[in-house]
């Protein structure tokens, strides 16, 4: 018994630390700046000095105490808790010592936008799109200007597609370049800083590029002024990458140009294409290559909940565990049949769970080492290293133990969604699980992978085969092989799937802003099709390629029944992020709704949910208004809002063929908000203008929309296709919003001139409650600027020119020199000038002579790349607020 208390008061002791460690890590990336290394190290040293000598002083009393009374709670307590702010100083020092060690890989600013010749190993598999392939690149020499210069040892390179032409021996496919990892290559590329876009609630770029250890960005320069690229040899590094490469490109291969043998010619085209989309996401089951599945099928799987499925997860591994669990200790148990003894010298069971690990790990590793798997790999060392010790936890100390080790080796994965969602599912698994009835005879089912420590458990079967023994641990199948009724598995997952569901649904809203209501249907038909079906045949594949088309041919018929169910009404609903306080408030009774308690008691984890839900963010006043530019780099998009309306003034640029701003930026900020546009204007059609429009008017057909586009334009046919309202914009029209009027002031009807410039039909639209205003001006020119002094009216006292005065301007065509003369910043008098630009643009946008021009009248510029997402109230006109300030973290780039 003293054993034991010790032993369990020691382990009490490490979970007090491990509990302090993730403090101290979650409060260590709250910072906005870290500390310097001298002060860093100091409180190492001094955490690291107090808690040795806390712990000398802390037996000391043990041994005196000895033989006495029993320690009182309160001192039981203050250890606890002492040792939790020793995990959590421990924890603080050691990851600022990392980041800073990470820091010191910084790109200098000096080599910024510079033509740099560098030799290096491509080091992960490229991820392709049809603007051409990104890779990690390993550099390692570096010379500029003929002399040898010091770079991050790993940067995040873009080779664009149509650039590969003059690379000898260098085979493309629609342009994009062939690059393999391991590959020794040596060419020019330009460079900048890690810089990405800022946004409230966003996708941080920046921090995903930190955790990666990129310490840079750039693109391969092929110009015909730059030396050509050479491949100069294959090496033998990074041969997992290189491994999960080849059996990803051979999967995307397979199905390249390749239909349905069902399929009738006429549908031979798009039968080819559907073939190779769901090869992507084979590709993405097998290696882990999620950018190989489509835009489409992302939505589509976001909308029915069951994305998670579609990638490596906890589940998937499991499964390859058991799998692997299976065939080794069937292989171990008939080596006595051989005349080998190692059943003798290690028991089968034993060897079995040890393999089923390392096959885990394998898998784990070559899916590209994710939270999930890494998750439950460490999960399953738990259960093997207590299995072989013939110790056992509880399950929280397992958990925690786990969760503890995860943050160590990465502590940035506490910023992802994906850390939490797939803790806390299992977390809620295993409470569920341990409260209706004891861990130890959990089964394991597909819907709960990680509760049953069974995973390696064997059974004394050696009367019977081993196909019928195989068949029998298959739990999916053990209807057939036991007889055991259906129903009694079928309400163990639906209950199982109802507990994931209750508790994710917060967080799903707090992450995404998204709750998918057919998810439990959804789930209910697509884990054990996916996880028992699909993904076996997928990696199968992988030892016998013809395989590969069974797993397709099995997706078909799933992936169309998700696709009909994402467009029922109601099938994923959309609401505003709440705030962290009442998404925790969600949280727990999401909680208490998945735990076995009295009806009563879930009935009011079911209230604790409706704030969340009913959160709506706050709107303008009646007479007033508010504007935000979304940080979205080369392109305009201004989201104007009052009391109970909305309106666009366009949509940013597209990217690529597969990506947008309104995707990317501009959607998500709408469902942010749970905002409905009521109008839609297109300043003119340049396609950083109107590259995210199709996606906006896609997710909003309500809007109406108003533009200078001609009439034969794509977006406008698209719009008659739909019988949606469209309008050509014109100056003279204006309407009134609850107090707010909205005036367009260009083009007029005689600039409408077959031949007229793009950036000249720009509208501009002016927004004014009478006594504050903004003014919006696309990409006029200095043209535009002086016809629009021309038609305003003097103001009879002030500053401005009646009809163009206002307290915020976006800066005409994004700061280029041919726009912003000096007349028109006088009559507009802007107390603020936003430039809505990318971070080292080619354009050069805003130029700095523009820039001194503003300056010099005393208005203040304010650029997306130094503010992130700007938004000003007209309420309170004094001051607006940069996204980039109250959100700025140590990893995250400042522009010079």
């Amino acid at each position: 018994m003293a054993y034991v208390a010790s032993t369990s008061n020691r382990l009490a002791d490490w979970r007090a630390i491990g509990v302090g460690w993730v403090m101290g890590t979650a409060l260590q990336l709250q910072q906005a700046a870290l500390w310097p290394w001298a002060e860093l190290a100091l409180a190492f040293a001094g955490s690291l000095i107090l808690g040795i000598l806390a712990g000398v002083w802390e037996r000391r009393r043990e041994r005196q105490r000895k033989g006495r009374e029993r320690r009182d709670w309160s001192s039981l307590w203050a250890a606890w808790f002492g040792r939790l702010l020793w995990g959590a100083a421990l924890a603080w020092c050691c990851v600022g010592l990392r980041a800073q060690w990470t820091l010191q890989d910084r790109l200098p600013v000096a080599l910024e936008g510079q033509d740099v010749d560098v030799v290096g190993v491509v080091a992960a598999m490229p991820q392709r799109s049809e603007s051409g392939a990104r890779f990690k690149f390993e550099v390692q020499s570096a010379t500029f200007k003929g002399r040898a210069v010091q770079l991050p040892p790993l940067v995040y390179l873009a080779w664009y597609g149509g650039s590969a032409s003059a690379v000898e021996g260098v085979t493309t496919g629609a342009g994009v370049p062939s690059v393999h990892a391991g590959e020794r290559w040596q060419w020019r590329v330009r460079l900048k800083a890690p810089h990405g876009h800022m946004n409230p609630n966003g996708f941080d770029y920046e921090l995903w590029l930190w955790e990666q250890g990129l310490q840079a960005t750039g693109y391969v320069r092929t110009g015909s002024q730059d030396p050509s690229p050479v491949r100069l040899t294959q090496t033998v590094q990074h041969p997992v990458e290189w491994l999960r490469q080849s059996v990803r490109d051979a999967i995307v291969t397979r199905f390249a140009g390749s239909a349905s043998p069902l399929a009738n010619p006429q549908s031979q085209a798009s039968a080819d294409e559907r073939h190779g989309a769901l090869a992507g996401i084979v590709a993405a089951l097998v290696v882990g290559d999620q950018s190989a599945i489509d835009r489409s099928d992302w939505d589509v799987f976001r909308a029915t909940g069951v994305a998670h499925l579609m990638s490596i997860s906890g589940l998937h591994v499991t499964l390859f565990a058991w799998f692997a669990a299976a065939l080794v200790g069937a292989f171990w148990r008939r080596t006595a049949l051989w005349g080998w003894t190692w059943c003798l010298r290690w028991p089968a069971p034993h060897a079995a769970a040890l393999g089923g690990l390392l096959c885990a790990f394998a898998y784990a590793l070559f899916s590209g080492w994710g939270v999930p798997a890494q998750r439950t790999v460490w999960m399953l060392a738990a259960v093997v290293v207590l299995r072989l010790s013939g110790r056992t936890w509880p399950w929280p100390w397992t958990w925690m133990g786990v969760l503890v080790i995860v943050v160590v080796l990465d502590p940035w994965a506490l910023l992802q969604a994906g850390f939490w969602l797939s803790f806390v599912a299992v977390g809620v698994l295993f409470a569920a699980g341990s409260a209706s009835r004891s861990t130890s005879d959990t089964p394991l089912d597909v819907a709960q992978p990680l509760a049953a420590q069974a995973l390696f458990e064997t059974e004394d079967a050696t009367n019977r085969s081993f196909l019928v023994r195989f068949l029998a641990r298959f739990r999916a199948l053990q209807v057939f092989v036991h007889q055991i009724r259906i129903w009694p598995r079928l309400h163990e997952l639906l209950r199982e799937q109802w507990r994931v569901s209750c508790v994710l649904t917060p967080l799903s809203i707090l992450f995404f802003g998204q709750i998918s209501v057919v998810g439990l249907i959804a789930n209910l038909l697509a884990i054990p099709w996916v996880t028992l079906v699909v993904t076996p045949l997928a990696m199968a594949g992988v030892l016998w390629p013809p395989v590969w088309s069974l797993a397709v041919m099995a997706l078909l018929p799933l992936q169309s029944l998700l696709a009909e169910m994402a467009t029922w009404p109601w099938a994923s609903a959309h609401m505003a992020l709440p705030p962290l306080s009442l998404a925790l408030l969600a949280l727990l009774g999401g909680w208490m709704l998945a735990m076995p308690w009295p009806g009563s008691v879930r009935c009011l984890g079911l209230a604790l949910w409706w704030p969340a839900l009913g959160w709506l963010p706050e709107r303008p006043a009646v007479g007033h208004f508010e504007i935000q530019a979304p940080d979205l780099g080369q392109g305009n998009a201004v989201l104007v809002r009052t009391a109970h309306h909305s309106l666009l003034y366009d949509t940013g640029l597209r990217y690529s063929v597969e990506s947008d701003a309104g995707h990317r930026v501009v959607v998500p900020l709408l469902r942010r908000l749970d905002e409905s546009l009521d109008l839609l204007v297109l300043s003119h059609r340049d396609s950083d203008h109107t590259g995210g429009a199709a996606t906006v008017m896609a997710v909003q057909p309500q809007v109406k929309l108003l533009s200078s586009l001609e009439f034969e334009h794509p977006l406008l046919r698209l719009r008659e296709m739909a019988s949606s309202p469209s309008e050509r914009c014109q100056g003279g029209q204006n309407w009134l919003w609850d107090g707010v009027r909205f005036e367009v002031l260009h083009p007029l009807e005689t600039d409408y001139q077959p031949g007229a410039r793009s950036n000249s039909l720009s509208c501009v639209l002016r927004i004014s409650n009478g006594l504050q205003s903004a003014l919006l001006v696309g990409d006029i020119e200095a043209a535009q600027e002086r016809a629009l002094l021309a038609r305003a009216a003097p103001a009879s006292q002030g500053k401005g020119v009646e009809g163009l005065q206002a307290d915020v301007l976006l800066v005409p065509h994004h700061g280029s020199k041919t726009s912003s003369t000096s007349d028109f910043i006088a009559a507009v008098g802007p107390r603020w000038a936003w430039v809505q630009a990318g971070y080292r643009n080619r354009f050069g946008h805003p130029a700095p002579e523009v820039v001194a021009r503003y300056r010099a009248q005393g208005i203040t510029v304010v650029d997306s790349a130094h503010c992130g997402a700007m938004q000003w109230q007209s309420a309170q006109a004094q001051g607006m607020r940069c996204e980039r300030d109250p959100s700025r973290r140590y990893w995250h780039h400042i522009a010079p």
